[in-house]
C-alpha cells in the first residue's frame, strides 16, 4: 500500500517521515528503491539532529546516489514560491498624529508618489508565484544498438524556457540493453511534461535515438 508524505520542506512534514523512519533503513522493505529516491528529491537538504532518523537515511540514498553519479558535484539549491507581497499598510487617520495635522486633508505630492510605488510593486510580484517541479525521466532506446552518448546528446539539445536538465546515468534493462535515467527542474508555467516527451523527445531528430520516455518521479520544489 503507497504511503503518502506531503511538506517534506517543513519541520512537521519532516517530523511526520522520521516517525515513519525509525528503525527503518529504507523507505519500502530492505532495499533501495524508486521510492527512497522519490522522497529524496523532496526533501530540499540533509536534516539537522532534531530528525536522526531522517538524517541517517538520507545519508545512506546520498551513498547510493554517490555511487551512481560519481562525479565532482559543487551542490545546488532551489528556491520555492515568491512570498505573497505584504498588503500595503492603510494610512494612519490625520487625527491620530497631532504634530502632523493636516486640517485640510489634502494629499501631497510624496503621498501620491508612494502610493502610486505601492501598487506597481504588487504587479510583478504577482507574476513570481510560478513554481518549480523535479522530475526524474526514464529515456528507453530502441535496441542495445542505440549509441546511448548520442542519444543523452540529443535528449540534452531540446531546449525551452524553464527547463534545467540535471544529472543522469545509465541503467540496464536487460539483454544488453540500457536506458538513460536522467533528473530536470520545470518551471511549472513554462513547461509541460507531458508537452515535453510528446512534442520534443519521441519526435524527429531526437526519436532516431529514444524510443519511449516515462515519468519515473515527479515533486513540487
Amino acid at each position: 500500500m503507497a504511503v503518502t508524505f506531503s511538506n517534506l520542506h517543513t519541520d512537521s512534514g519532516l517530523k511526520s517521515l522520521d516517525d515513519f523512519l525509525s528503525g527503518k533503513t529504507y523507505v519500502s522493505g530492505d532495499q533501495f528503491t524508486k521510492d527512497d529516491i522519490k522522497v529524496y528529491a523532496a526533501v530540499l537538504e540533509k536534516p539537522g539532529d532534531a530528525f536522526p532518523s531522517v538524517a541517517k537515511w538520507y545519508e545512506v540514498v546520498s551513498s547510493h546516489l554517490a555511487a551512481s553519479f560519481p562525479g565532482n558535484a559543487q551542490g545546488v539549491r532551489f528556491s520555492g514560491k515568491a512570498p505573497a507581497p505584504a498588503e500595503a499598510a492603510p494610512a494612519k487617520p490625520a487625527a491620530e498624529d497631532d504634530d502632523d495635522l493636516d486640517l485640510f486633508g489634502d494629499e501631497t505630492e510624496e503621498d501620491k508618489k508612494a502610493a502610486e510605488e505601492r501598487e506597481a510593486a504588487k504587479k510583478p510580484a504577482k507574476k513570481k508565484e510560478s513554481g518549480k517541479s523535479s522530475v526524474l525521466l526514464d529515456v528507453k532506446p530502441w535496441d542495445d544498438e542505440t549509441d546511448m552518448k548520442k542519444l543523452e546528446e540529443a535528449v540534452r539539445s531540446v531546449e525551452m524556457p524553464g527547463l534545467l536538465w540535471g544529472a543522469s546515468k545509465l541503467v540496464p534493462v536487460g539483454y544488453g540493453i540500457k536506458k538513460l535515467q536522467i533528473m530536470l527542474t520545470i518551471v511549472d508555467d513554462l513547461v509541460s511534461v507531458d508537452s515535453l516527451i510528446e512534442e520534443h523527445l519521441t519526435v524527429e531528430p531526437v526519436n532516431e535515438y529514444v524510443q519511449s520516455c516515462d515519468i519515473v518521479a515527479f515533486n513540487k520544489i
